[in-house]
């Protein structure tokens, strides 16, 4: 992964970090570590809770009441459809 420098990142929490080892020396005689805009995203991704707890206390009811019925075929064309999408980003050598 290329870490793209002129990214400036605004959240001062996760703009700079102290580390032990691998970073420039800073005055204070800390090492000093830069994140790129992927990162703040990705922790800011982390505040939105990661599934929908209404929705799944929905079909879990469903389930308990034998409401719920499964559709194997849009199953089946989603995880084709990851697959080839997998398949499509890593090709072989």
């Amino acid at each position: 992964m290329k870490i793209d420098q002129s990214s400036s990142v605004t959240t001062p929490a996760i703009i700079r970090e102290t580390r032990s080892s691998g970073a420039k020396k800073t005055a204070a005689g800390s090492d000093e570590v830069q994140l790129s805009s992927l990162s703040a995203q990705l922790s800011a991704s982390d505040a939105e809770p990661a599934f929908d707890a209404a929705r799944v206390a929905e079909i879990k009811q469903a389930i308990a009441d034998g409401r719920f019925s499964i559709n194997a075929e849009a199953i089946a064309d989603r995880l084709i459809a990851s697959a080839k999408e997998l398949v499509g980003r890593h090709p072989q050598a």
